[in-house]
């Protein structure tokens, strides 16, 4: 079975020394852990900077097995490949805290009236170097508690946070998310290993209902390229291209309009 680039680090001159024997390369490393300093990194095709795929967010660790003008080939913590700007990345620490909020700003105080340094998006992870008042210092800035406190909820809850984010393919973020990001966020909120693209989350994740069960809250719709996740028996909450936005609608307007590109292809639950 071929193996799948975007979730394997081979190319004809360089592979991970993890599928030594099953591809042919030129030579195999060991990938370097590192890890997100930038907020957000995108994440390409190609080293080029061309075709945004998907984005990693700050803190997540980076397996990283060249770098080379500018450019760092990467596998992310969910197992997705691609080139990321090299000067987004940083030295592996210990990074416990984990920012709940869509967006938190690091603060150069901890004082809600000082300067902005940064904006962090939601599932972003940050040192911990004690409290200050409401605020945790970073190390490099403090955030506010409140954008760290744990907070409670489904899938779909978290998924909701999203609601009015505009589209962006490739996006993973409150700056901008498609579809299976939405997906894979709110999954991983409730400790839920999500793999980055819909045609993976559908071969994945959950198990099939029969096409005569009702569906209840957090079920997934899949069409070819595209998955939605439902609020409850009658709404689907989706980031889509056709509003340009993450969206709750009724799931049946859903299915009459990206019906006319294909039909649903699975329903499954979690």
């Amino acid at each position: 079975m071929a193996l799948d680039p975007r979730r394997h680090a081979f190319r004809d001159d360089l592979a991970d020394i993890r599928l030594q024997g099953r591809v042919a390369a030129g030579r195999f490393v060991a990938p370097e852990p590192m890890q997100v300093s930038a907020a957000i990194a995108d994440v390409h095709a190609d080293r080029s900077g061309s075709g945004l795929t998907s984005q990693v967010l700050h803190g997540e660790p980076i397996a990283v097995f060249e770098i080379a003008d500018g450019m760092a080939w990467v596998q992310g913590a969910d197992g997705y490949v691609g080139y990321v700007a090299a000067d987004a990345l940083g030295p592996a620490t210990d990074v416990p805290l984990i920012v709940t909020a869509t967006m938190a700003q690091v603060y150069a105080a901890a004082d809600i009236k000082s300067p902005v340094h940064n904006t962090l998006p939601f599932l972003a992870r940050v040192p911990d170097h004690g409290t200050a008042g409401e605020f945790r210092n970073t190390g490099t800035g403090f955030l506010h508690h409140r954008h760290l406190t744990p907070i409670a909820g489904d899938m779909v809850s978290f998924a909701e946070l999203f609601i009015g984010t505009p589209y962006l393919w490739g996006g993973r973020s409150y700056l901008g998310l498609d579809c299976s990001a939405l997906i894979q966020l709110a999954a991983m909120a409730c400790g839920v290993n999500a793999p980055r693209d819909s045609d993976m989350q559908c071969a994945e994740l959950g198990r099939h209902l029969p096409e005569d069960e009702d569906l209840l809250r957090g079920d997934l719709i899949f069409w070819s390229g595209h998955v939605g996740m439902m609020v409850d028996g009658d709404t689907l909450l989706h980031s889509n291209g056709y509003h340009m936005a993450t969206v709750a609608e009724p799931l049946n307007t859903a299915v009459a309009r990206i019906g006319e590109h294909g039909p649903v292809v699975a329903r499954k639950r979690l």
